[in-house]
C-alpha cells in the first residue's frame, strides 16, 4: 500500500509541476526547417546573382562556377541535350564570343521549391540585353547543395 501511495505523490507532484518553459519538438523542428529552406533560397539566388554578374562581363568560366564540374552535369536547349560540364562552357563559348553576343544578363525567378533534401528547382526567365539584338527566354534549373556549395546539375533553357 505504501507503494501505490508514494507513486500517487509522485505522480501528482509532477502534474503539478510548472511546464511552460518545455517545448514542443514538433513547431520547432518546423520553424527550424523553414529557417533552413530560407537559407539555402538566399545562398541559391546569391549564386545566380554572381552568374549575372559575370555573364555581364562575358566571363564565361565565372558564369559556369554556378554549375557542377562534371561530366554528371546535363544543360537541355535549343540545341538538344548537352552533357558535362566542359561541352557546355564550349557552347556558352561558341554562341557568346564577344561581350556584344553575351550582353547584360537578367534573372526572373518565378519559383524555387525543395524537391528533396539538398536539391532544388529554380523556375524562372532570363533576359539579355545586347548590341547585336536583344535576347529572352525561360529556363529551369535543378540545384543541388555538394560538399556546402550549391551547383546547377541539369539546365533546360529555351528562347
Amino acid at each position: 500500500m505504501k507503494i501505490v501511495y508514494s507513486l500517487i505523490v509522485i505522480f501528482s507532484l509532477w502534474s503539478c509541476t510548472d511546464k511552460s518553459n518545455q517545448t514542443n519538438l514538433a513547431p520547432q523542428s518546423k520553424v527550424q526547417s523553414q529557417i533552413t529552406v530560407a537559407q539555402d533560397k538566399e545562398a541559391i539566388l546569391k549564386v545566380m546573382k554572381n552568374q549575372e554578374i559575370a555573364w555581364s562581363k562575358n566571363d564565361l568560366e565565372g558564369f559556369m562556377k554556378g554549375y557542377i564540374k562534371s561530366d554528371s552535369l546535363k544543360f537541355y536547349g535549343k540545341s538538344g541535350l548537352t552533357k558535362g560540364w566542359q561541352q557546355t562552357l564550349e557552347n556558352y563559348k561558341k554562341g557568346y564570343p564577344t561581350k556584344q553576343h553575351s550582353g547584360t544578363l537578367t534573372f526572373t525567378i518565378n519559383d524555387i521549391s525543395k524537391i528533396e533534401n539538398d536539391s532544388y528547382w529554380v523556375m524562372g526567365e532570363y533576359f539579355l540585353s545586347r548590341e547585336v539584338g536583344d535576347a529572352n527566354g525561360v529556363f529551369m534549373i535543378i540545384f543541388k547543395n555538394i560538399d556546402g556549395s550549391w551547383k546547377i546539375v541539369a539546365d533546360m533553357s529555351c528562347g
